[in-house]
């Protein structure tokens, strides 16, 4: 079974893991390189995507399973309401890609780039970010449970909507983020690196942020609750 990154019991987050080694995965001795065209509604499992590329793919209902993803790139493309169930990432890009209404179980991703992604309305579960980093992604309404965002950059990433249970941010840089009308259950904010919240900051009530960070958030929260704060 895959390790998971963080601990669903009661929602809270447990210690990170370290990212796998591609070779340490317990099915790298049933990959085998992957040739063809990903097609809609198919299925692949125990393969290696090395070094792909993917245009304006059109692959919707797709199902991938204990297969792994090395420097592959998918540019635009259409995959929504794939799955990737148990799958390993490295290095991958994603650009301008339509991944709503996709689920991600057990799986990882390391030094990858999400720019301009469409991630909305997605189920995220027991899944480990690492190194990523995240531009213009949009998860809108989107489910997250016992994920991690480990040493990542989150620039413009709207969370508006979606609900988040047992998410951190160890190590990770919030950029104009947004959570309107999100909810948070079990939320650990306390490790991230900085906290640009652009909105929604009320919506964070019963996360977890470190006293330096209260400090960082107090003008945002002062005109939450309508304070006026003059200088001397």
């Amino acid at each position: 079974m895959p390790r998971p990154p963080v601990s669903p019991s009661k929602g809270t987050p447990a210690r990170t893991p370290a990212p796998r080694e591609r070779d340490a995965l317990p099915y790298a001795h049933r990959l085998e390189p992957f040739t063809g065209e990903i097609e809609r509604e198919g299925t692949y499992e125990w393969l290696h995507f090395d070094g792909s590329v993917f245009e304006d793919v059109q692959a919707g209902s797709a199902q991938f399973g204990e297969s792994t993803f090395s420097s592959a790139t998918f540019a635009r493309g259409r995959y929504r309401r794939s799955r990737f169930d148990d799958v390993w990432m490295h290095a991958v890009r994603m650009v301008g890609t339509d991944l709503a209404e996709t689920t991600w179980l057990d799986s990882e991703c390391t030094a990858g780039v999400f720019a301009g992604t469409e991630i909305h309305v997605s189920e995220i579960h027991r899944t480990l970010f690492h190194q990523c980093k995240f531009d213009s992604v949009n998860l809108r309404g989107a489910t997250l449970k016992d994920v991690a965002f480990v040493d990542c950059l989150l620039r413009d990433v709207d969370f508006g909507g979606a609900t988040l249970t047992g998410v951190s941010f160890p190590g990770s840089t919030l950029d104009t983020a947004r959570f309107d009308k999100a909810t948070v259950t079990g939320v650990d904010l306390s490790e991230a690196l900085a906290l640009g919240i652009a909105s929604g900051i009320e919506a964070l009530k019963g996360a977890t942020i470190s006293a330096v960070q209260l400090l960082d958030l107090a003008p945002a929260l002062a005109r939450h609750i309508g304070l006026t704060v003059k200088g001397h």
